[in-house]
């Protein structure tokens, strides 16, 4: 159950978040935190931070001076959001490439889930 006062809570799966957090710099760590606490935190959010992909797929959206970062996501009995891969977004379009990876971990989870 999300806290008192949290509309959702975010949970992580596996290392595939931690594996890109890692790697930025401070200033990116803190919009990156400061973007999930605001998705915790009001009922609905912008698609500005928060926009569906595809077939239960988001992107949580984080712009940091003029880098745009990358976090997919889904949602588990609607309150729950897993974080998954992210990357710096370098074009308009985000690459299939990272969209595929998103959804084969979405896939792996929900049947890793149902054992």
């Amino acid at each position: 159950m999300p806290k008192p006062g949290k509309f959702r809570y975010i949970v992580t799966y596996k290392d595939h978040f931690e594996k890109f957090f890692v790697k930025q710099n401070q200033k990116v760590k803190d919009k990156i935190i400061w973007t999930l606490e605001l998705i915790e935190d009001i009922e609905h959010v912008p698609k500005t931070y928060l926009n569906i992909i595809e077939d239960k797929l988001y992107e949580i959206r984080v712009k940091q001076g003029s880098d745009v970062f990358r976090i997919f996501c889904f949602f588990d009995k609607k309150k729950l959001v897993i974080l998954m891969n992210g990357f710096q977004k370098k074009t308009q379009k985000t690459p299939r490439k990272e969209i595929d990876k998103a959804k084969s971990i979405m896939k792996e989870y929900f049947e890793a889930k149902s054992e």
